[in-house]
């Protein structure tokens, strides 16, 4: 398939569809995934602009919880419903949604209500058709069929004592629980999860942040490459391989040389040593997609 059939799509009306480039975003409970997000789009404009009008959208794998059963919900009120295992989340529309977003649909999916531990289907997000889509959560990278679709996958890796001290004050404060119950539901539930499910998943990271939004560096360079990206998608309608956007050069139209991306991206993770800032992992995935 010639690079420009890869990133784009005909629909029936003749119109051409530029196809996103899908960043997934994990990492463990209160490590920052959100924030890192949310500071992207910022330093890329995004956050001001009308959701129909911006190149940059995030979502977030919490819009994509299981609806729970009466007992369930019983469990989840008294701080025994484990959130952070993988039966807990829809794997099915999470897969089908990313799916519609990755062919230019626009789409739309429920708010999460943390106080309830429910889908709002009131206040539904619509998720209009982007250039970059970021999608973040503690187990992105969990089911094989979804991890598949990214085309760049980032890890935020924070210790667990500062997503605990982040964690305790966010669920009381905004999420309404007691400080008993945000103890009991960690050790019990999200200490265990994190160990067996979310860490595993940072060996498919094709990008490893330490220290999450603090790491101003990372940032910097991840806004850099994305805004390279969208420029260079702006001037010639697709760029010659998406996976490949994250180099410190912008790649000629058709080069699809692999050696060639990975000279580029080790020319990267050189520069980040250098700064002792940030740890870029270099991962074969990267060049798979």
């Amino acid at each position: 398939m010639d690079s420009e059939n890869a990133q784009t799509l005909s629909l029936p009306n003749g119109d051409v569809v530029k196809k996103p480039f899908l960043i997934g975003v994990a990492g463990g409970t209160a490590s920052g995934k959100s924030t890192v997000c949310k500071k992207i789009m910022t330093e890329l404009g995004q956050t001001d602009m009308e959701h129909d009008q911006r190149q940059v959208v995030t979502i977030s794998q919490d819009s994509f919880y299981r609806e729970l059963t009466a007992a369930e919900k019983a469990k989840a009120f008294q701080g025994l419903y484990n959130f952070d295992h993988p039966d807990a989340f829809n794997e099915q529309l999470m897969f089908e949604t990313l799916q519609s977003i990755l062919k230019g649909v626009k789409v739309e999916i429920p708010a999460y209500d943390y106080r309830t531990n429910s889908l709002d289907y009131e206040n539904k997000l619509t998720i209009y058709p982007a250039d970059v889509v970021l999608f973040e959560g503690i187990l992105v990278f969990y089911f094989p069929k979804i991890r598949d679709l990214f085309h760049m996958k980032l890890f935020v890796d924070t210790d667990s004592d500062t997503r605990l001290a982040r964690r305790v004050p966010r669920d009381i404060n905004e999420r309404g629980r007691d400080l008993d119950a945000v103890l009991t539901q960690y050790m019990t539930f999200v200490k265990p999860a994190f160990e067996e499910f979310c860490s595993p998943t940072k060996k498919f990271a094709d990008v490893i942040i330490p220290r999450g939004a603090d790491n101003t560096v990372a940032i910097d360079l991840i806004v850099q490459h994305i805004r390279d990206f969208l420029n260079n998608r702006s001037c010639h309608g697709s760029t010659s391989n998406i996976q490949m956007v994250m180099n410190l050069d912008t790649l000629n139209a058709g080069d699809g040389n692999s050696y060639q991306a990975i000279r580029r991206f080790s020319t990267l993770c050189k520069e980040l040593t250098i700064q002792s800032n940030v740890f870029f992992e270099k991962n074969k995935n990267l060049t798979q997609h």
